[in-house]
């Protein structure tokens, strides 16, 4: 607990305040933006202060997601500014990071970054920042991407669906790798092995289990081998986006033991949903990697448990409904979660034993820590800004894909029944949604430089 200070904007109260100390009843003074003290829960107001007090619900740092792609501008009838950022507010995420494919044009050059926040700037309800792109031929714009404010550079190691940000061969891969380590950036990476997928058989049909044959664990655990080797050689810093495949899991542990400079997120949907209940033709589960077998779930959630899986990102991946044909070789491929998030992994997380601490270490502090927005972001503590959530963990409700905010009302959880009802979200001391519903805009954009 902090000293009380003598004036304050606000106080929020709850008898479950998730701290990085841990959970307990405290009040949390807010001024100018910024935490200011944790108190005891019945310490005196400061002057000055607005109390709110949200009684048993749990009051949790605002959630950081670093893996969204928002398809603006391009393809916003995918998604748009407006629709992602809200949609991310009323699930109790304050902070977002786009990624830099599905807008047109990617953000793979300093000037597409300063289009893709020109549409961004009046549209955010949460503080958003930007992925740039490592692409074949732009080995010349990492540099000055960096210098411009973005939190690392994504690329593939396998086609990306979209014909604008081709995937890199493995000497491009270690070209861009040596450039990014010059200035100690961040590659993060969609790991999948070219090989593996072009020899494994070819999606088509309604038929789940035919899908998942054609991304094999393999592609998976090699391309994660080279990344490795790769990081080990470089003195690196790379991250393994949306890990799928369990069987990689004691390789990568394996390597940071020895100091490699690796760090791995999973996805809600990889934690949530298994291959065995994929009806046929429920293309709205389609991604890549994909949803695996319940072991292998049960494999993920001890690398989380264990510290080898550092972080939960949704991998916000919508489309039109019309793109997600009942063919798993046609459909688009993507999950679209982003509002539902904190509650899937919540439900799933209780129901192992796990706490809201957890949770908040896996989707607030250590995505956070990943875009090296710790000093601001992921946590309840003097200094950083005031991002909340407010949730009910103990409430349940059921998916209605009609009442989610994201543009296309397509999600794998449609039906399900949740725990954890997030109350409201607030974005540097000042309430973002009710119950859902928006009632102030106030994201900013952010830059790895200055957020």
């Amino acid at each position: 607990m902090t000293a009380t200070p003598s004036h304050a904007d606000l106080v929020l109260r709850s008898r479950r305040v998730v701290t990085p100390e841990g959970t307990r009843p405290a009040a949390v003074a807010v001024t100018d933006g910024r935490v200011t003290a944790v108190l005891p829960h019945g310490a005196a107001l400061p002057a000055g202060a607005r109390l709110v007090d949200v009684g048993d619900d749990a009051l949790l740092p605002g959630l950081v997601d670093t893996h969204v792609h928002v398809n603006d501008p391009g393809r916003t009838e995918w998604e748009g500014f407006w629709t992602a950022t809200r949609a991310a507010a009323a699930g109790g995420i304050t902070t977002l990071l786009d990624m830099p494919l599905n807008s047109l044009p990617p953000t793979t050059t300093a000037a597409h970054l300063a289009v893709k926040r020109a549409v961004a700037r009046d549209k955010a309800h949460v503080d958003t920042g930007f992925w740039g792109g490592a692409v074949p031929g732009n080995l010349g714009y990492l540099r000055p991407l960096h210098e411009a404010g973005v939190f690392g550079f994504k690329c593939f190691l396998s086609p990306s669906g979209v014909e604008e940000f081709p995937e890199l061969d493995a000497a491009r891969l270690e070209a861009a790798l040596t450039e990014i380590a010059a200035f100690d950036g961040l590659l993060i990476v969609h790991a999948e092995d070219p090989g593996h997928l072009s020899g494994a058989p070819q999606p088509h049909g309604p038929r789940y289990a035919d899908f998942l044959a054609s991304r094999p664990r393999a592609a998976e655990n090699d391309a994660i081998a080279l990344l490795i080797d790769l990081a080990r050689r470089l003195d690196a810093r790379v991250h393994v986006l949306h890990l799928s495949s369990s069987d990689a899991l004691p390789m990568i542990a394996a390597a940071r033991r020895e100091g490699v400079r690796i760090t791995v997120e999973t996805c809600p949907h990889f934690l949530t949903l298994t291959a065995e209940e994929v009806p046929d033709g429920a293309t709205e589960f389609k991604c890549c990697p994909p949803i695996r077998e319940r072991g292998n779930q049960d494999a993920l959630w001890a690398g989380l448990a264990e510290g080898t899986i550092d972080c939960v990102v949704s991998d916000h991946s919508p489309c039109t409904t019309d793109l997600k044909v009942p063919d798993f070789g046609r459909a688009w491929g993507g999950i679209s979660s982003l509002q539902l998030g904190l509650p899937a992994v919540w439900t799933a997380a209780r129901a192992r034993g796990h706490g809201l601490d957890d949770v908040v270490r896996w989707m607030s502090a250590a995505p956070a820590a990943l875009a090296r927005l710790d000093g601001d972001k992921g946590g309840i503590a003097v200094g950083r800004h005031a991002d909340f959530a407010v949730l009910a963990p103990e409430e349940t409700f059921t998916v209605d894909p009609a009442a989610l905010h994201h543009r296309n009302q397509v999600t794998a959880y449609a039906g399900r029944t949740l725990h954890g009802v997030v109350r409201s979200t607030w974005l540097r001391g000042e309430q973002i949604t009710d119950h859902g519903r928006t009632t102030a805009k106030a994201g900013r954009l952010i830059e790895r430089t200055t957020a």
